[in-house]
């Protein structure tokens, strides 16, 4: 058996990124932010939230437009600089 490879991804292309954090730490401002200088203008209808069951997390989708792998590595670095975010997917 060989081993499948990863689907490569074309871009420039729309992008998810997802990224869970504590409530009330301003997270969505934070990401937001970091979106903004990497992919520029965020169209806030591509902006989704969702709290945790018992309240203590959000995560926050956010869709930009992928221009290639470089910044997606500079989104996520950033990201987890921040000190309030938990996991990026």
């Amino acid at each position: 058996m060989s081993e499948q490879e990863p689907p490569k991804i074309e871009f420039p292309c729309d992008y998810p990124i997802k990224v869970i954090g504590d409530t009330g730490v301003g997270l969505r401002e934070r990401v937001i932010e970091i979106m903004r200088r990497h992919a520029g203008e965020v169209d806030e209808a591509l902006i989704t939230e969702r709290q945790s069951r018992e309240g203590r997390f959000i995560s926050i989708t956010v869709t930009i437009v992928a221009t290639g792998q470089p910044q997606l590595e500079d989104i996520f670095a950033d990201l987890k600089k921040t000190g309030v975010v938990k996991m990026v997917l």
